[in-house]
C-alpha cells in the first residue's frame, strides 16, 4: 500500500458523522472494524472500548479539515502534529503484493500496524496518510463539501484544485439548487419590472392632476 492511499483512513473516519444533519454511523465494534478493510489484523483487536476512542480521533481529524477548508492553514498543521505525536507511525520497507515482470518485489514504504489497540493502529495510520497528503499537495487539498447540509470531509485530486463536493450527488444536488436559486430570481426580478411597467402607464393614462 503506497503513502498515499492512507489518507482515506482519515476521510473514511471523518465521514462516519454528519453533524450537520444529526447522524452518527459509529456506534458499534462491528462499525470501527469495517473502517480497517477486510483484510486489515488490527480490525479483529477491536472492542466496544474503541468506539468512544474513535469517536475522539474522529473529532481532531474533523478539526483539522475544518481548519483546511477555513484556510487556516497553520493551525491545520498544528493540530496534525499533535496527532501524529500522539500516535507515531512504525514504518517498514514491503514487498508484497507488488512484483515486477520478473517476480521481484517492488520495494515501497508501508506503515505497520500498531499493536498496542485498534484506536492507536488506525489514528496513527490516518494521520500519517493526511500529513504524506498536506505535504504532497497542500494544505488547500483538504476540504469539507459545500452542499450543505453534508459537510463530508474530501480529499481535491483535482488538477486544477477545483473540486468542492465529496461526490458527484453532492455536486449534483448543489448545481440544481444554483439554478433553481436563479430562475426563481430571475422570475421575482421579472415580476417586480412588470409591476413597475404597469405602474407607470397607470399613472401615464391618468395624467396629470
Amino acid at each position: 500500500m503506497e503513502l498515499a492511499s492512507y489518507s482515506d483512513y482519515a476521510v473514511r473516519l471523518v465521514n462516519t458523522e454528519e453533524p450537520a444533519r444529526g447522524t452518527d454511523a459509529l456506534t458499534s465494534v462491528d462499525t470501527v472494524r469495517s473502517l480497517f478493510g477486510p483484510s486489515s489484523q488490527a480490525a479483529r483487536r477491536a472492542t466496544d472500548a474503541d468506539v468512544t476512542r474513535f469517536r475522539s480521533v474522529r473529532s481532531r481529524l474533523r478539526a483539522v479539515f475544518t481548519a483546511a477548508d477555513a484556510g487556516e492553514a497553520t493551525l491545520a498543521v498544528d493540530m496534525l502534529n499533535s496527532l501524529l505525536l500522539e500516535f507515531p507511525v512504525s514504518p517498514q520497507i514491503s514487498g508484497h503484493d507488488f512484483l515486477d515482470d520478473e517476480g521481484r518485489p517492488r520495494w515501497h514504504l508501508h506503515l505497520a500496524e500498531h499493536p498496542s489497540n485498534a484506536t492507536a493502529g488506525y489514528a496513527a495510520t490516518a494521520a500519517m496518510g493526511l500529513a504524506f497528503h498536506l505535504t504532497e499537495y497542500g494544505v488547500d487539498r483538504l476540504g469539507l463539501c459545500q452542499a450543505a447540509p453534508c459537510r463530508n470531509a474530501y480529499l481535491d485530486t483535482s488538477t486544477n484544485r477545483s473540486r468542492r463536493y465529496c461526490s458527484d450527488r453532492c455536486a449534483t444536488r448543489a448545481n440544481v439548487a444554483a439554478y433553481r436559486a436563479r430562475k426563481r430570481l430571475e422570475s421575482e426580478r421579472s415580476a417586480a419590472t412588470g409591476r413597475s411597467a404597469d405602474t407607470s402607464q397607470e399613472a401615464t393614462a391618468r395624467g396629470p392632476r
